[in-house]
Parts: C-alpha cells; structure tokens; sequence
C-alpha cells in the first residue's frame, strides 16, 4: 500500500513520544481527547497537514459529543489512522478494507487495555472535569494515540 506523500516516518520513530505529546495536549486542556490524539499524531506523522483534521475531531470527546458512547480518544485515534490509510477516491477497496481491520485491531487493543470504548461506562459516577476524569482521560488519550502510533509505525515498515 502506497502511504500519501504528506506522511513522513521519523527516523527514530517512537510511538511512546506520540503518546506523551497526546497526554499533555489534554492534560493541559490545550485540547479535549480525540483532538489531542488527532494533533499529536498529526504533529508526528504528516506535519504539514493543516489544522483542519484537528477541528475534523472536535466532536468527539465525551462519547461523541457529550452523549457517553465511543471513548472520544479511540474515535480519534480511528480518524488518525484513516488520514493515513483511508482512502481518497471512490472504489478504492484495498484502502477501504485495510483502514477498517486496523481501526479494529484500535478498537480491540484498547478495550483489552479499558474494558470498554463506552464513555458513559468509564465515567460513570464521575464528575466531567474533576481530577478523577481528568487522569483517567489523560491515560485513555494516551492509550489511544501508542496504539494509533504502534499501527502505523508497523505498517510504515512493513
């Protein structure tokens, strides 16, 4: 599979520095979940990608805008791996496919790490924005983007 030309692998790649960037993004409050996870990824893989995919993650945290579903830090990391993967013109299957088995792959490791995506299951009986979500959220957000960046520096090198 041909990777787009805004992409760059760092030498060193190291997907623990995607993860810390990811974590202070939203340790910080700089950016909520699937934002800091879009930005960091972005920031490490295809910088000169405008700021547009970060806005394009803006509706997320929260479980999808507040709704308690699909942990916002994974849905970034799934709209990550698509700005690399996924595919730009119709009846590109190959793209189509492959994007799809490794948001699966985001998607299972992180619920064998979290037990669940479910927002509303990981925040249950919390107060949004209190220390408690907040170092849960951060460590979330930065499960998402190691697993993000593990993907894709593997498939970079395959």
């Amino acid at each position: 599979m041909t990777l787009p030309s805004y992409f760059s692998l760092p030498a060193e790649a190291d997907a623990l520095a995607v993860r810390k960037a990811a974590e202070e993004l939203y340790r910080t409050a700089q950016f909520n979940c699937s934002e800091a996870v879009m930005k960091a990824v972005r920031d490490y893989f295809c910088p000169e990608i405008p700021d547009y995919v970060i806005a394009m993650s803006s509706g997320f945290p929260v479980g999808m805008g507040g709704a308690g579903c699909t942990c916002g830090a994974a849905a970034g990391g799934v709209m990550a791996l698509g700005l690399i993967f996924g595919r730009e013109k119709p009846l590109q299957f190959v793209q189509s496919g492959h994007t799809m088995r490794l948001a699966k792959e985001l998607h299972d490791r992180f619920k064998e790490m979290n037990q669940t995506l479910c927002c509303r299951i990981h925040t249950k009986d919390m107060q949004i924005g209190s220390p408690e979500h907040s170092a849960q959220c951060t460590r979330f957000t930065g499960d998402a983007a190691q697993i993000t960046a593990e993907i894709i520096i593997r498939e970079a090198t395959k």
